[in-house]
């Protein structure tokens, strides 16, 4: 149940699994997008928070103006998956419903009241003699998105962009084309009416050539690329990338249920954690249980998750109690369960420490918990977990947009992949911290 069951998208096919020579000059089509969004995102930072506010404004009034348009694309799209058989769960990420238009409608408009964060300074940690010392945040430079189904998901990563003063391009797939040609038209038409420059928000074609490998390969110029959809997409992306890859995750998120932890929140955090919609990036997937965790709340949660839709799976130290219920493969334990119905695999370990063990090995790396009552024990959990969120007696549920525009974001990152694929950087909501670096100014 793995996510290479399902296959690669048709862009991935046609574009990763080439095995050509790179090319010493890319393609003008590649080439000319990439410098036309570099000069743009340079004159762009030359505008104030204020132009850029007004210009977020402008965004998200032309992405309103044409809302059944976009719609009406995205029927197009839906259509067209049928006839390319494309896995339903992609299916339900490509679907833009009118509530998740309108939510990217809000992200962007509530981004345009926020305070801008390049305005922003902050305490240095030294003061060297006879100078003053702070830090600024400023942008990254041009980011690239390569993404799979979420139409939406462009038009989020441009108010991001725009209000970091960040240039954007944008790699769809062709499953999602007429969704993002109509959303992007609108979202240049917004800078354009805001007098901001329009190229600093570009969309490659999806018909041309190579472009996701020619981005690849592509070093100069673009300064972060963000891959988004199945674990297929984003292996592809960090192991042909020559550009610092910010590695998405979603889903295998671990649990650990301590015998301590009151029924009811475990119950809370389980069920939390898968409604994040339309991608379950947090979802609880795998949990752990210790030996005296009691076999009546086992089996009482067990029921509520098969009531509410949920395949429940058990490792071989459960079967033996358990035997009607089927036995989660080996490699299971490292994958997301890519389903469109919900799947949970529960597994016996001899206490915390394995358990732990068992997440830093295993998990997607982004985003784990913990329920207990003990107070050592999420001491020992917050310390030795190796994950870019841990959440302890709260549900991890993922929001891109939680009620604070500071805090939204497009996904989870596990980390920044560089050219020697060792992981550093910049870890948790990929957001406004993300799309930006920090700089010391010395005052003399």
């Amino acid at each position: 149940m793995g996510n290479d069951i399902l296959g690669d998208s048709d862009f991935l096919q046609a574009d990763l699994s080439t095995d050509d020579t790179p090319e010493e000059t890319p393609p003008a089509s590649v080439h000319q997008a990439v410098l036309s969004v570099g000069l743009a995102s340079q004159q762009l930072q030359q505008f104030s928070g204020k132009q850029r506010s007004q210009g977020l404004a402008r965004m998200a009034d032309a992405l309103e103006d044409a809302k059944d348009d976009i719609l009406e694309a995205n029927t197009l799209d839906l259509e067209a998956s049928q006839e390319m058989a494309i896995p339903p769960l992609v299916q339900e990420w490509l679907k833009l419903t009118p509530e998740r238009l309108q939510g990217a409608i809000a992200i962007v408009r509530n981004l345009s009241r926020l305070t801008d964060p390049l305005e922003q300074v902050g305490v240095a940690s030294y003061q060297p003699a006879q100078a003053q010392t702070y830090t600024q945040r400023l942008p990254l430079g041009v980011v690239a998105l390569i993404s799979e189904a979420f139409p939406a998901l462009g038009a989020i990563a441009a108010g991001l962009c725009l209000r970091t003063a960040n240039g954007l391009l944008v790699r769809g797939g062709s499953e999602t084309s007429h969704s993002n040609s109509a959303i992007f038209a609108s979202l240049r038409q917004g800078l354009e009416a805001a007098e901001l420059p329009v190229d600093s928000l570009m969309l490659l074609p999806t018909d041309q050539g190579r472009p996701v490998l020619e981005l690849l390969e592509y070093q100069d110029g673009i300064n972060l690329i963000i891959p988004y959809g199945r674990a297929s997409l984003v292996k592809k992306i960090l192991k042909g990338s020559s550009t610092p890859v910010l590695s998405p995750g979603i889903g295998n998120c671990y649990l650990y249920w301590s015998a301590s932890a009151p029924f009811e929140m475990v119950r809370s955090m389980m069920l939390e954690s898968h409604r994040g919609e339309p991608d379950r990036v947090n979802a609880l997937e795998k949990v752990l249980l210790p030996p005296t965790v009691s076999t009546a709340h086992l089996e009482r949660l067990w029921q509520e998750l098969r009531q509410k839709g949920f395949e429940i799976r058990v490792d071989k130290s459960l079967q033996a109690d358990y035997p009607d219920l089927p036995v989660a493969a080996p490699e299971e334990w490292h994958k997301s369960y890519w389903s469109r119905h919900p799947v949970v695999a529960f597994r016996g370990v001899a206490g915390l420490p394995e358990a732990i063990a068992l997440m830093n090995a295993h998990s997607s790396g982004h985003a784990n918990a913990i329920a207990t009552a003990s107070y050592d024990e999420s001491r020992l959990f917050s310390r030795t977990v190796r994950s870019a969120a841990a959440y302890i007696n709260v549900s991890p549920r993922f929001e891109r947009n939680p009620g604070q525009a500071e805090a939204v974001a497009l996904g989870m990152a596990c980390g920044i992949r560089c050219m020697d694929h060792r992981q550093t950087g910049f870890q948790g909501r990929i957001g406004l911290a993300a799309l930006t670096r920090t700089s010391q100014i010395i005052l003399g």
